[in-house]
């Protein structure tokens, strides 16, 4: 029996370090793990990136997703070596649809309201377009659960997000082949939790909820988490 390595995706607005907590307990259960990092510039390149690191794994791999990172590993995980799809306070897309195709099924969170636009150069002259959140805004719509000098870091320490994230669609979805476990937010307010729940449930997943979790719940709960992940783990080893 092979255990399989973890590859743990962040989302939007963060980056890598957002899996601290979960690193260290994976660790000490014995289970390989990287967190690479999210170019955060749209789905397509997102996902060819994820599958790039993923294909260079040798043997099995769990991907689990963050966010955004949710999406991403919905089309990363169609890499023959993924034997399984962790989503953690994230977007369930199917294919052909995107991040704002799904959202518009519920009521907007309160990230919609408060993104901050800006613009990035590209290639050749031309620019483009991407997000933050609103600075003063960030602990309560992102990290409600987290120290507030640590919430403060992190909403100066952001990472853009291209708008390209949010409409260009996914080109598979591997929760369609392969077995899949949800962790739902249920007090997030970057993510609305019925954006959740439901994309979830379209899957198929095994689906554990954190009533009083809010989005940043790979930070504030990390116990819990890497419970679920190691439980993902159990299942496809």
């Amino acid at each position: 029996m092979t255990t399989p390595t973890v590859v743990l995706v962040h989302g939007g607005f963060g980056d890598a370090a957002a899996w601290i907590g979960v690193i260290s307990e994976l660790r000490s259960r014995g289970i390989p793990v990287i967190a690479p990092p999210n170019p955060l510039r749209g789905l397509a390149s997102d996902a060819a990136y994820v599958t790039s690191v993923v294909s260079q794994i040798a043997g099995p791999v769990l991907l689990v997703g963050h966010s955004y990172g949710g999406a991403l590993i919905t089309v990363a995980g169609a890499a023959e070596n993924v034997v399984g799809l962790v989503y953690i306070a994230a977007y369930v897309l199917h294919e052909g649809e995107s991040l704002g195709d799904l959202e518009r099924r519920f009521p907007d969170s309160s990230l919609t309201s408060n993104l901050k636009m800006w613009t990035y150069p590209l290639v050749g002259g031309d620019s483009a377009v991407e997000v933050t959140i609103d600075e003063a805004a960030f602990p309560a719509v992102f990290a409600a659960d987290v120290a507030e000098e640590v919430a403060g870091v992190l909403a100066a320490a952001q990472r853009p997000v291209a708008t390209a994230a949010f409409t260009e669609t996914a080109s598979a979805a591997a929760w369609q082949l392969k077995p899949s476990w949800a962790l739902v937010a249920g007090a997030d307010r970057a993510i609305n939790p019925e954006v959740q729940r439901f994309g979830a449930e379209r899957a198929g997943s095994v689906v554990v909820e954190l009533p009083d979790a809010s989005h940043a719940v790979a930070l504030s709960e990390p116990k819990q988490v890497a419970d679920l992940i190691r439980d993902a783990v159990r299942a496809t080893s």
